[in-house]
This record gives structure tokens, sequence and C-alpha cells, in this order.
């Protein structure tokens, strides 16, 4: 039997907020991958299974091992929060796999944050959008504060993905320095934590008071255009219709 590996998102975590073929997927894989927390969220669904787990930043380590398992023929399910071309597994594992015919391969995708997290602010990505994240990891800051520069002078929407942490305490308040230089203190803004998970919070606020906001990992934050407003305290961005 040939080996297949699945890139597979698992939206927030829990099953009502997966695809059908996901949970048809995570069925039929022998082997789950993924980083602890996200497999822990499957509970009982991965009962009986293989299950390998790594932590932050061990990516390539367990793209490796699930492709070492697929060579022997297992049915690996790589799993990734939200969507897994979205930040996610699907790009590594395409390039580490090139040239191997002898392993099958697909994407099932998930409800990455921005559509999640939108979801739970009202409805502020309904014009043109930029998803962006303040990560530095793997992308100097100098080009995230340039892409940053763009897209604000751009008045789209921005959703930003990975807003700070322990190791990053100020990017945030740096990326609302950067866009406070093109849009107004008061324009509308909103984040949610933990997005359909326990604990979920969320807020709605604005550019000004966003920049003195502490937030995490856990967090997706959405910065408004100057066509989004606050309706009924929820985050609107208006496209035009007549009404």
């Amino acid at each position: 039997m040939i080996g297949r590996i699945f890139a597979l998102g698992i939206g927030p975590g829990n099953i009502s907020n997966m695809t059908a073929h996901a949970v048809f997927v995570i069925g039929i894989c022998d082997v789950i991958c993924g980083y602890d927390r996200y497999v822990d969220l499957l509970g009982d669904m991965i009962t009986e299974k293989q299950v390998v787990k790594t932590g932050m930043r061990k990516e390539a380590e367990r793209c490796r091992e699930a492709i070492r398992l697929a060579g022997e023929g297992h049915q690996v399910a790589v799993i990734c929060s939200g969507d897994p071309g979205v930040y996610g597994m699907a790009g590594l594992l395409l390039e580490m796999l090139r040239d191997r015919d002898d392993i099958g391969f697909e994407v099932v995708p998930g409800i990455t944050a921005a559509t999640s997290g939108a979801a739970v602010l009202g409805a502020p990505l309904m014009n043109d959008f930029a998803v962006i994240s303040l990560s530095d990891q793997l992308t100097p800051w100098d080009k995230i504060e340039h892409r940053l520069r763009c897209i604000a002078e751009s008045d789209m929407t921005i959703v930003i993905y990975n807003p700070m942490s322990h190791h990053r305490p100020d990017t945030l308040k740096n990326a609302c320095d950067t866009l406070l230089k093109y849009r107004d203190a008061d324009t509308v803004c909103g984040w949610v934590r933990n997005i359909g998970r326990d604990g979920q919070e969320s807020e709605i606020t604005d550019l000004g008071r966003l920049k003195e906001t502490e937030l995490d990992m856990l967090c997706t934050v959405f910065i408004g255009s100057k066509d989004t407003t606050l309706t009924d305290g929820r985050m609107v961005t208006i496209r035009g219709y007549e009404v």
C-alpha cells in the first residue's frame, strides 16, 4: 500500500469547526503528527492511533518523521491549526517531498483564524484585506515593516497573526506605530483570543488603544480600513451595496 501524507487543517480544533473531509481523513489515517498543543485538541478522535508530537520550532523534524512513516506505507495526517496552507506545514512538506513519487500527498483545508476570528467580531473582511504575521522567526522584521507600510497605504483591512510574544513584547506596538502614520487613531480594530476554543475572548477597540494592549500568540488582530465601522457593537467593513 502506498504511503500518503495529508497536510490537514483542523480549524480552531473542535470537531464542529472542522470540515467533514478533515474528520474523514483523520479517521482513515493511522498516524497523526503535529505540534503537541494542536494534537491534544483532537482528544478522543485519535485514540488508538500512533501519535508523533513535537514542540514549537520543531516543524522540519516533524515533517521528516511524517515522510519517513509514509515511506513505510503509513497514512499520515500532519495536522495544523487553522489551514495548512496559511502559515502551516503544506509548503514545507511539498518542499521536502520534491521528487518523492513513492508517497502520495493531499492538502486538506481548514478554517483559518482570519475567517473564524472575523466571524466573532462581525464582518470586517467584506472588502479587500491582507494577512500578515508579526513573527520574525522566519521573516526579518525590516521586511515585515515594509509590508505593513505597503498594506497600510493601500487602505485594506489588515489581519495580524502572531501579534506579540514573551520574546517579542514590542512587535504589536511597533506595528501600530507604523500603521498610525497612515491611519487615524480612531480606526476600528478588534482582537480575538483562543478562537473557537475554551476561554475565547474578544474586544473591539481602536488603533490608538490597540497600541497599548497586551496580547499574545493565541490572539488574532483585525485592523479596519477607512470603510470599517462599528455597527451595533460589531466590526463591519462597508462593501458598497445599496441599503
